[in-house]
């Protein structure tokens, strides 16, 4: 009877985003789930975690000859991409290869914040797959999350972090609504999602709570047990310098495009700009642009606040990975 259950390939599934999906998917019990690993990468812990967990491993890159993705596209009836950023335009050879083969569903990797066209370029690259996927007539769900509560609150005060001037920063006022969801529930919105026939064509946006980036600061700092500490290591940022980040970054980009930092300071001080000066990351504006609201759509899902988040994170040590992050991998 299992064997019946839809087969969801997850290409990026020892990242973040991806673990997550994985493990939402596996709870969820309604799919098989498989994920595509480098060959390079099959003796990895974290690859012999998902195959004792019961997903298949199909070895393989996002990057490889069609001949090569027909094969490991065999039987898949729902693509998830998690993959990181240098690989979004790969999805095109993909999908491609997906729709011939029979693939039933596609999510493109989107995984980040609404927002409309011209204002980052990172999201402008995600918006012209969306457009391929339907311009080649495959079905697919596009799936935003806002901004992950693991990098919306200030880092504990005496916690060294590569990440410390962008989380302890206030860009604007502070006062522009932003959409967070932890992390670690991704994956039980996504399986609910897939198993959902409304969202299919559908653009759906995933969020736990709504909250000013001042509200995340008080949360955080309270939360902390140093609030006068984490309070004093606050910066302002406001739109002017937003904005001359960016133009800096993009004069450092056009130079060198293999500039990983360059990359980096521009898609960051873009996605700033996005949320906290223009306010697109909020459920106001995801309606606007035609976004289904997933708590809307599951309401029995129990709900969760970035101050619940706030109380476990500054104790657990686990939970602060993000700040560790490789900022190269999804």
């Amino acid at each position: 009877m299992s064997s019946q259950k839809p087969l969801v390939l997850v290409i990026g599934a020892t990242g973040f985003t991806g673990q997550s999906v994985v493990n939402g998917l596996l709870k969820s019990g309604d799919f098989r789930v498989a994920a595509l690993v480098r060959p390079s990468s099959l003796e990895k812990p974290v690859v012999k975690e998902l195959r004792a967990s019961g997903v298949e491993i199909r070895p393989g890159d996002a990057t490889d000859s069609a001949d090569k993705l027909k094969e490991v596209l065999s039987g898949v009836d729902i693509i998830v991409c998690t993959i990181i950023g240098t690989l979004i335009e790969a999805q095109r050879e993909l999908f491609r290869v997906a729709k011939g083969v029979g693939v039933k569903r596609v999510v493109p990797n989107d995984w980040a914040t609404p927002g409309q066209r011209g204002v980052r370029q990172l999201h402008d690259q995600k918006l012209a797959i969306r457009d391929y996927v339907k311009e080649i007539g495959l079905d697919a769900t596009f799936i935003d999350v806002g901004w992950w509560m693991q990098g919306s609150l200030p880092p504990p005060p005496h916690k060294k972090t590569a990440l410390g001037e962008w989380l302890e920063s206030i860009y604007g006022d502070g006062h522009n609504k932003m959409l967070v969801t932890d992390l670690r529930h991704i994956g039980t919105y996504v399986a609910r999602i897939l198993a959902d026939p409304r969202t299919v064509n559908q653009v759906v946006i995933v969020w736990e709570d709504e909250v000013t980036q001042l509200q995340a600061h008080e949360i955080g700092e309270a939360a902390s047990g140093e609030a006068d500490t984490a309070r004093a290591k606050r910066k302002y940022v406001s739109a002017e310098e937003v904005r001359e980040r960016i133009e800096q970054a993009k004069a450092a980009f056009a130079e060198d495009p293999t500039n990983f930092a360059a990359a980096v300071a521009l898609y960051g001080a873009e996605y700033m700009l996005s949320m906290h000066i223009l306010g697109e990351n909020s459920l106001e504006f995801a309606k606007q642009l035609g976004y289904l609201d997933a708590r809307e759509l599951y309401p029995d899902i129990p709900k969760y606040t970035l101050a619940e988040f706030a109380k476990e994170f500054y104790t657990n040590p686990r939970l602060q990975a993000f700040y560790d992050r490789d900022l190269s991998q999804s």
